[in-house]
């Protein structure tokens, strides 16, 4: 008794990938009981309940049963194999989306044991399946998946030859735009490969849809942020949100940018737009988290790890904005969960910033090096600098801080943030002072506006005694900026001087700004005992902030 096939088809079709895998069982055994079936029919049987399973994620069994289509493929005659690819050239289309009863495509069913491969994390095994398609033989998604895991593979030429052709063959292919720029292939180079004439389809060139030319700028600021110049981008991606306003790629984009290079407070205002408009994004969101960490926001932070928890459970961002709720409370369980969005996509940059992070605070600065390290190998940003700077400096290894400094004054030549690095190595012993005072100010006069360097600055005028210079500076900033840490710093100078008043008037002004200020609150807490007379360090009971933890506690239920 036969199992009817387009049976199968049709519930693939249809999307009921359950159904089919169970009546692929049917279809598979009885072409296995019956002799009389040639092993193409066997093969083609063996794949579409392949199909049905990779569609239920299925990922072993799908691997299995395609490599026993492909060992049927090797017994039928060489006559019938011409005849076979024919038909699947012309019948059926490989994308694994595409369902048909025609013929097995043993390149198709490659990219498919690949792309279970995958699923499963098992990049290497995914390679050599993909290697065993000819490269003309490739169509779009074969050629995007084989420049993923060339990149994965550290094999650069092969995965930019992989992207190159993706987008020769289709411009619009947007990952492989930020791949190739990533990769460090110029925006010329990219917007070269865009189709210039008509193609087999008879539909116009690239450019005549393209009037405006938002994709070449598109590339532009991807090349620009790919080489440092975080400027240049921001300026691209404003133009491009003039023409599409409320784009939620484009801002999500720009509040990365504006993470990265400190402008925290128009980052958080772009990352709470793209979530007014659509509240189930997760792109970036651990960026957002760890922004709101920075400003002490922590009902804010436990919204949004609790709402990511709901939306997908099993993405990297999670895992990242869990770690940052937790480094507060407990250090080891914030590394943990680092460390999982890591294994969820070791290419998660933000896992291994975290990670880092994470190493310095718990006093490991060789392991943060490591991490931190890892982080520069998927994509050198300042952030990554800047903690190689930090761990290097920790370990006493002045002249691989210096390095570390310098490579990023080289990667970032307009980089006020990459001068100041170079200060702050200088600064760390007595002898670099002059040096590092040089470095601030020259960091001062690229970017004015600049907080860090000026509070870096003050600290090495109250080092050299200098507090008057350090509270003239420091009150310039004050007409300009409502920031805690900056009242913080002018409140230690002032207690240091003995201007106790001064000092609390400002430690008061920091805390009303941002009343989670650990320093504001220790400071202000040692200045009222010191105006009272009593001995500041004398020691006291720690009290915890219950609620935040049984917020915490409450994610690490639903987690469980």
């Amino acid at each position: 008794m036969d199992v009817p096939r387009d049976q199968i088809s049709t519930l693939l079709d249809n999307g009921l990938y359950n159904s089919a895998q169970m009546l692929g069982c049917f279809l598979v055994s009885s072409s296995a009981v019956n002799g009389e079936t040639s092993p193409q029919l066997k093969a083609e049987n063996l794949v579409l309940l392949g199909d049905a399973l990779f569609r239920e994620k299925e990922y072993r069994r799908a691997i299995h049963t395609y490599k026993q289509a492909l060992q049927q493929c090797k017994i039928i005659p060489k006559q019938s194999t011409m005849t076979r690819n024919s038909l699947s050239a012309s019948n059926r289309s490989s994308s694994p989306n595409s369902f048909n009863v025609s013929g097995v495509n043993e390149n198709e069913v490659k990219f498919k044991i690949a792309s279970c491969h995958c699923s499963l994390n098992e990049n290497r095994a995914a390679l050599v399946e993909m290697e065993g398609i000819p490269s003309k033989s490739r169509n779009l998604q074969m050629n995007l998946l084989m420049g993923k895991l060339c990149r994965i593979s550290r094999h650069t030429r092969a995965a930019v030859s992989c992207y190159k052709e993706c987008l020769r063959n289709c411009p619009c292919v947007i990952e492989a735009i930020i791949a190739l720029s990533e990769l460090g292939v110029g925006a010329k180079d990219i917007i070269s490969l865009f189709p210039q004439t008509p193609n087999r389809s008879g539909r116009p060139p690239f450019d005549h849809f393209d009037s405006s030319r938002w994709l070449q700028r598109y590339v532009e600021a991807q090349c620009c942020i790919a080489s440092n110049d975080y400027k240049g981008s921001l300026e691209l991606f404003t133009e491009l949100l003039q023409r599409f306003p409320n784009n939620i790629h484009l801002l999500l984009e720009v509040a990365k940018v504006e993470a990265i290079i400190g402008k925290n407070d128009e980052a958080i205002m772009n990352f709470e737009k793209v979530r007014s408009i659509d509240p189930y994004v997760i792109t970036y969101m651990d960026e957002y988290a760890m922004l709101l960490k920075l400003k002490s926001d922590h009902s804010k932070l436990n919204k949004l790890v609790h709402d990511l928890l709901s939306i997908d459970p099993s993405r990297p961002e999670l895992f990242v904005a869990l770690s940052v709720l937790w480094e507060r409370k407990d250090e080891r369980g914030a590394l943990s969960y680092a460390e999982k969005s890591i294994r969820i996509d070791e290419r998660h940059l933000l896992g291994h910033i975290m990670k880092g992070n994470l190493f310095l605070s718990m006093n490991r600065p060789e392991a943060a090096v490591v991490a931190f390290r890892g982080a520069q190998e998927l994509r050198s940003d300042l952030r990554s600098y800047q903690g190689l700077v930090r761990s290097y400096l920790a370990l006493s290894k002045i002249k691989e801080a210096l390095h570390s400094a310098r490579e990023a004054m080289k990667a970032m030549p307009q980089s006020a943030k990459a001068l100041k690095l170079v200060g702050d190595v200088h600064a760390s012993n007595s002898g670099g002072r002059e040096k590092a005072k040089k470095f601030y100010e020259s960091a001062l006069r690229l970017e004015p506006g600049y907080l860090g360097a000026a509070l870096a600055l003050a600290e090495l005028h109250v080092i050299e005694g200098r507090n008057g210079d350090a509270v003239t500076l420091l009150e310039r900033y004050l007409k300009d900026w409502a920031d805690d840490s900056l009242h913080v710093k002018l409140a230690q100078v002032f207690a240091a001087t003995n201007m106790l008043q001064e000092a609390l008037s400002h430690y008061q002004a920091a805390l009303r700004i941002n009343p989670q200020n650990e320093a504001a609150k220790k400071g202000l807490d040692r200045l009222e005992k010191q105006m009272k007379g009593v001995d500041p360090d004398a020691p006291e009971e720690d009290e915890e902030n219950e609620v935040e933890d049984a917020d915490g506690d409450q994610i690490e239920v639903e987690l469980l």
